[in-house]
């Protein structure tokens, strides 16, 4: 009797064995495209078998085993780090690149080419009213055309300046979620084996990839505390360090940890990184160059003017151009107020009403004035680089896009659900928990058997 009932004991256990076995096949099932999920599997342990001393075998429940390997997660998200950072400067340098249009029949370099034969025309009817009233509608239509390539630069800073903010709330409200699970970690120490709470924790911590770089490291109980550029405690534990930025005025972005500290250079990658280096390197660059261009255009014009007479045969009091500071240059770059036709000093001093000095400004085009360069082959290296920049960067997307695919199917040929592979887990373990049920049935009439005998 006390054989049929071990039997019926290890049958029993066997059931619930496969039981939870198929529990977490459907599970599996259910969380197929579950954000972050790797498939999990029910550890089976054999017992101890010895039936000469009565130890009648089984199956027993082990532990549950995630597939997820910490390597394939890392792979992932290092490739997301710089993904995040192509895909922020593809899109910003995408809207800057139009301001630069070297084909543009209404931008700089087209008003530049437009002011000069202008002035080449003036050359041939020093005196004609409608040549000179041409100069000038040319030079405000230069000067109009560089304040909107520089106020279109301002305002995508100004949009990095907003996308940084955005950016940083992103990065704060994920190290919040981060500490958060680490809290339900922390509370109850079979959390940590959650295969739902493991897959929210990748999640976030995926997600946080592409917008900065990070490093983490996983303790023994579970949590994971993530350090921004490998110094910087974001979280540790179920505590999180929010990070702070400048405001939108500022010229610079300016990162501060949760105690003030600058830790600007220390983010490289990711969204962040981008916006960072967009901002305080490569637009203030742009900009550089074009304040550049606006002060030595205007420069050198008025230095050429200055040598002549103006129609009356009167040296120039007042120059053609004008602006505020070589700082500012582009956006600030003006006609002179109240500059009239008859101020224009085509004349050389010697020579009233001739074309001397008008035919010298109109020669400025082809002269290497800028760095070594014409005014139009200076804009036009601006636009090529500002094409270069977005060129890379567009094909670092690209090239990025392909390793995060790659490393994400990687992944995925591991820890991810196979629909197949569950199916025959699924018909396996039903026809092991059948025959189990079965082996049941059969000892409980044995047993009833025996105890009706008894009786």
């Amino acid at each position: 009797m006390s054989g049929l009932t071990s039997d019926l004991i290890t049958a029993s256990d066997a059931l619930s064995a496969f039981s939870r076995s198929l529990t977490v096949i459907g599970n599996n099932v259910t969380n197929a495209n579950t954000p972050g999920y790797a498939a999990q599997s029910q550890l089976l342990v054999s017992k101890l078998f010895e039936p000469e001393v009565g130890i009648t075998g089984g199956v027993m429940l082990g532990g549950l085993i995630s597939t997820r390997s910490e390597y394939l997660e890392q792979a992932v998200r290092s490739q997301t780090e710089l993904l995040g950072s192509a895909q922020q400067k593809a899109t910003d340098l995408g809207q800057i690149a139009p301001l630069f249009d070297l084909t543009s029949t209404s931008g700089v370099s087209s008003s530049i080419n437009n002011f000069f034969s202008s002035l080449s025309q003036l050359g041939v009817s020093p005196n004609d009213s409608t040549y000179r009233q041409a100069v000038l509608n040319q030079a405000g239509q230069l000067a109009n055309s560089i304040n909107a390539s520089a106020a279109g630069i301002h305002v995508v800073a100004t949009n990095i300046s907003s996308q940084t903010g955005q950016v940083i709330q992103g990065i704060n409200q994920l190290t919040a979620q981060i500490a958060g699970i680490n809290h339900q970690y922390q509370m109850n120490s079979g959390a940590t084996q959650d295969p739902g709470l493991d897959a929210q924790m990748h999640t976030a911590l995926e997600s946080l990839s592409a917008l900065t770089n990070y490093t983490m490291v996983k303790a023994s109980d579970g949590t994971f505390s993530v350090y921004l550029g490998g110094q910087t405690a974001a979280v540790l534990g179920s505590d999180q360090f929010a990070i702070s930025g400048t405001t939108a005025a500022s010229p610079q972005t300016v990162i501060s940890d949760s105690q003030g500290n600058d830790i600007t250079s220390q983010i490289t990658k990711g969204s962040l990184g981008a916006l960072i280096q967009e901002k305080n390197v490569t637009i203030p660059g742009y900009t550089s160059n074009l304040n550049t261009l606006a002060a030595s255009l205007a420069d050198t014009l008025n230095t050429q003017l200055a040598q002549g007479v103006d129609q009356n045969g009167n040296a120039p009091t007042t120059n053609l151009f004008t602006y505020d500071q070589a700082s500012d240059a582009a956006s600030s770059l003006t006609v002179t107020a109240g500059f009239t036709t008859d101020q224009i000093a085509a004349a050389a001093a010697g020579a009233p009403g001739g074309n001397t000095n008008i035919i010298a400004a109109a020669q400025l085009a082809s002269a290497p004035t800028v760095n070594g360069f014409t005014f139009t082959q200076f804009y036009g290296n601006m636009g090529s680089q500002v094409g270069s920049d977005l060129g890379n960067a567009q094909q670092d997307q690209i090239e990025t896009q392909n390793q995060v695919t790659q490393a994400q199917v990687q992944r995925a040929n591991v820890s991810g659900v196979s629909l197949n592979a569950e199916a025959a887990k699924l018909l396996q373990f039903q026809q092991a928990y059948q025959a189990a049920a079965k082996m049941v049935t059969v000892l409980d009439s044995l047993t009833q058997t025996m105890i009706n005998m008894i009786q």
